[in-house]
């Protein structure tokens, strides 16, 4: 069997269990940057994940993989790991040591994915072998790993490898932690592997997060937003505290693993935005955001003929580099989700509302509008007429910036404006053919 890991360096924090991310206090999001040299996302920690409070980030196999050519040097090439070697398509292992330095420093945790050979598991030396060379990571500052496939491998190898692994660094994290362990197993019902086997081990992947918010967004399947009132353990997820959950990820935007066509991309941004705003707005597991590069679409009978295509890449088949346009967003074939205002906003208004309980909640078949204690509010409209509603926010009186058609600049608001009366009452007015039909406020967004 194939056996993959997601390493998870630096911006983790203060828990002893392989279920907590670890993350800095305060930050509550990680943001996989597929494909991502590690030069890049060493610059990227410093000048846009630390500053916007993203929490963690999970990079791809930094292993030697093999070269494939036919097609030409496909994304999952990194997923055919040849020895464990840290030198791949996206640098060299001094690179990817600076890397995770580099991220610690400014408290981003880099969240790890390797690839390794089909393993017999059940041999104590290969156990051995594969706790070595995750421990060289942990040792270099990475804060956790997501192993792939698991379902392919009986959690009792697992448990023999994990209960084998070195204590986080000390240099970045307190004393006696564990890294974050998360395990990808897909459970959509049904299956003769539970994800609930694994519970013990670390977190788990909940495929099932990402399929049914496709389908309600979506409207598919006479599905509507207020079904949402018991989104997660009552829509039959697995427990908040053994989930890691996402909109889509590296293979089911592409049509692989679980999920099928209900899944939400950036090729459906008006869509995917609401969705990722539903994500990080809702207080279930521990939210990870997907940040993509294009690839030329081929379709035929209904299947993307081109969903091999590898990242931006010169002639030699090398990664580009990811580069800034003067707007912050990513040029060069990069797309760059977490950089959108509206989603990095909606990473802030998770960590601004952290630990508080879903409130005040109204809905109206397609729209739904619920708060986060008394910290943060959120209105959507998913509806084909407008929505004019006076609500319950839960927060203090005053005038808060929509942090999803702008920003709080100085003393102002470069987006709409929402006036909160004395009582927590405020009047919401969003139209069905606006780009982004919601709206959020949060008590770190008020004037």
């Amino acid at each position: 069997m194939e056996m993959k890991l997601l390493v998870l360096a630096g911006l983790f924090g203060l828990s002893l269990g392989q279920h907590d991310p670890h993350m800095k206090h305060g930050r509550t999001s990680i943001v996989h940057l597929f494909e991502w040299r590690w030069a890049d996302i060493a610059t990227e920690c410093e000048r846009y994940l630390a500053p916007k409070g993203f929490g963690g980030v999970q990079i791809s196999p930094p292993s030697e993989s093999i070269v494939v050519t036919n097609p030409w040097h496909p994304w999952w090439q990194r997923y055919q790991p040849i020895s464990y070697n840290l030198c791949s398509r996206s640098g060299t292992e001094e690179e990817l040591r600076d890397m995770i330095t580099r991220c610690n420093n400014v408290g981003v945790r880099d969240c790890q994915l390797v690839g390794l050979l089909d393993l017999a598991m059940e041999k104590d030396s290969v156990r051995g072998k594969v706790a070595e060379y995750m421990n060289k990571l942990i040792d270099m500052g990475v804060a956790g790993f997501r192993m792939d496939a698991c379902k392919h491998m009986w959690p009792g190898d697992l448990s023999a490898v994990y209960d084998r692994l070195h204590n986080l660094s000390t240099k970045w994290f307190s004393s006696g932690l564990k890294p974050f362990i998360y395990q990808e197993v897909i459970d959509l019902g049904g299956e003769p592997i539970k994800a609930s086997e694994y519970f013990g081990l670390g977190r788990v992947t909940e495929f099932k997060y990402s399929a049914k918010l496709g389908t309600v967004v979506r409207k598919w399947e006479n599905e509507k937003l207020c079904y949402l009132k018991s989104w997660g353990e009552g829509w039959a997820f697995m427990p908040s505290d053994k989930a890691v959950v996402f909109v889509d990820n590296h293979d089911n935007q592409r049509g692989h693993g679980a999920g099928g066509a209900s899944i939400l991309t950036f090729w459906d941004a008006r869509l995917y935005k609401m969705a990722m705003g539903i994500m990080l707005a809702h207080p279930y597991g521990v939210t990870r955001v997907m940040s993509s590069y294009r690839w030329d679409r081929n379709f035929e009978n209904g299947k993307d003929k081109n969903d091999w295509m590898g990242p931006p890449s010169h002639g030699n088949g090398s990664t580009k580099a990811v580069p800034i346009n003067p707007d912050t967003t990513c040029g060069d074939g990069w797309v760059c989700e977490h950089r959108w205002r509206q989603i990095r906003n909606m990473v802030n208004f998770r960590n601004v509302v952290d630990g508080q309980p879903i409130s005040n909640w109204w809905d109206n078949g397609h729209q739904i509008a619920f708060g986060r204690g008394s910290r943060g509010f959120i209105v959507i409209n998913n509806d084909d007429w407008n929505l004019r509603e006076t609500l319950s926010t839960g927060l203090p009186g005053g005038i808060y910036c929509d942090i999803i058609s702008g920003d709080k600049l100085g003393g102002g608001c470069t987006g709409k404006q929402i006036r909160v009366d004395k009582d927590g009452r405020a009047h919401f007015s969003i139209s069905n053919w606006e780009d982004d039909p919601f709206i959020a406020i949060h008590v770190e967004a008020k004037l």
